[in-house]
């Protein structure tokens, strides 16, 4: 008989007794080998690279770095690892934001425990999983969508992006992401022509709207 090896799974949530439960739920059904875990994106970025994990199972609202700003770094460490947003958020701009930056699937904290395995398992073998409710919402207003705004940033953007947004300074977002001020003011004013903003304060409630940081 031919033994199947396990899906490795790298769990990241600041909520310890989250990481338990998604744990337990992956244990329980059996094809899952969950390889480690981290309380942070800054952690995740730590320890993934000697995990090899398969999947990562990743929540959006983390202490630092977020979610969404950590799929990039993760998945130039672990380029060969699916990513799979976990979180309490459903908004259709954070949905497309994930999707945007590299994710394979988004899944709510709301939706049935069978359906993290059933999520799991399709990221691994290659695919895209976003529960029906989402996947409703992305068709219905994927024509509507005249402004790509955040979603059409790309990796190093988004990151500056968010930077931004916290207020920090070009000098400080350089020293942060080994940049040259110079490159870093060009990131600015494509994020800003992308965005459609004019200053920081805009930028600032655009961030917020769309629940990339907290207000």
């Amino acid at each position: 008989m031919t033994s199947v090896c396990p899906i490795r799974v790298l769990l990241v949530d600041d909520h310890r007794l989250v990481r338990a439960g998604v744990r337990g739920l992956l244990l329980d059904a059996g094809d899952f080998a969950v390889v480690g875990e981290a309380a942070s994106c800054e952690e995740a970025c730590r320890v993934a690279g000697g995990l090899e994990p398969d999947v990562i199972v990743l929540d959006i609202s983390l202490p630092g770095v977020s979610g969404i700003e950590g799929i990039a770094r993760l998945r130039r460490i672990v380029p060969g690892a699916a990513i799979l947003m976990l979180s309490m958020h459903e908004s259709d701009p954070l949905l497309k934001l994930a999707l945007g930056q590299g994710a394979s699937g988004y899944l709510s904290k709301r939706s049935a425990p069978q359906e993290l395995a059933t999520a799991v398992r399709a990221v691994a073998a290659g695919g895209t999983y976003l529960e029906g409710a989402m996947a409703h919402a992305i068709a219905t207003h994927a024509e509507d969508d005249t402004a790509p705004g955040i979603a059409s940033l790309g990796p190093r953007e988004f990151e500056v992006f968010v930077m931004l947004a916290r207020g920090h300074s070009v000098k400080e977002i350089g020293l942060a992401l080994h940049l040259s001020p110079k490159t870093i003011h060009t990131h600015r004013a494509r994020v800003l022509e992308k965005l459609g903003v004019h200053c920081a304060a805009e930028l600032v409630q655009l961030a917020v709207e769309a629940g990339v940081v907290e207000p």
